[in-house]
């Protein structure tokens, strides 16, 4: 049976929500009552949730975004930063500068952007809940996949720095940093990509969106309330560490 969460009154802010993983954890904190608001580059429109265009690389467009949402409810309760960029599967010399700073931007800079705007909010409330979505391939540095694990180490590596310096205010920070998931992310690397990263995982199988998102409400709810700082793999068995 599903384990259930009560998130009424409380308003939450999901990156790249409208796709992936993204998608199925602002369909669950909805479904748990939350007022959730999803931010994307190019939204897409779900029942019960609210999109707004939001490049989270840049700071105006995250301002904007959070005026609006301040002018409705007032507070932002928790935050979880999913939006990302893969980028192509290949290996780092054949790839074009701009293309690994997008990378970094997206997945990284974003991140910070979004963390730097939302914690004032959180801090005059006194409390808050942040999700960031980090990588296995931040832990393991994947081959192919060079700029996507700098980036991925450096969100966990940015969760644990951060949740040190604001718990005094009860805001919490932790990192969820999935191995493969069935989504078109994955699924765009192509089918012997695909079909190695299944071989490569003890329960043979990818991760399902739904799994991941379990897991981020989990840490978003009172249930979790001495964790902090953590990364928290879901990997099938892979990782290891």
């Amino acid at each position: 049976m599903a384990v259930t969460y009560d998130f009424a009154g409380k308003t939450a802010i999901v990156t790249g929500g409208s796709r992936g993983i993204g998608k199925a954890v602002a369909t669950q904190l909805a479904r748990s009552g939350a007022d959730v608001w999803t931010w994307d580059a190019d939204p897409l429109p779900a029942r019960g949730i609210r999109s707004q265009t939001v490049d989270v690389t840049k700071a105006g467009d995250i301002r904007e975004a959070l005026a609006e949402i301040a002018a409705e409810t007032g507070r932002v309760d928790i935050l979880v930063n999913n939006a990302g960029y893969l980028g192509p599967y290949r290996g780092f010399e054949a790839f074009d500068p701009a293309e690994w700073q997008r990378i970094i931007a997206v997945n990284l800079i974003g991140t910070f952007e979004v963390a730097h705007q939302v914690l004032p909010i959180m801090r005059k409330a006194g409390r808050g809940r942040i999700v960031n979505m980090g990588s296995l391939a931040g832990k393991e540095g994947l081959p192919n996949l060079a700029a996507y694990s700098a980036a991925s180490a450096g969100i966990i590596a940015f969760t644990k720095a951060l949740s040190r310096e604001v718990c005094d205010a009860d805001i919490h920070v932790n990192c969820v940093a999935p191995g493969p998931i069935d989504t078109d992310l994955i699924r765009r690397l192509g089918n012997e990509v695909v079909s190695d990263m299944i071989g490569a995982s003890p329960l043979k199988r990818l991760g399902a969106v739904e799994e991941v998102a379990a897991l981020v409400l989990w840490l978003c709810s009172d249930a979790a309330s001495f964790n902090t700082g953590a990364v928290f793999d879901m990997s099938g068995g892979r990782a290891r560490y």
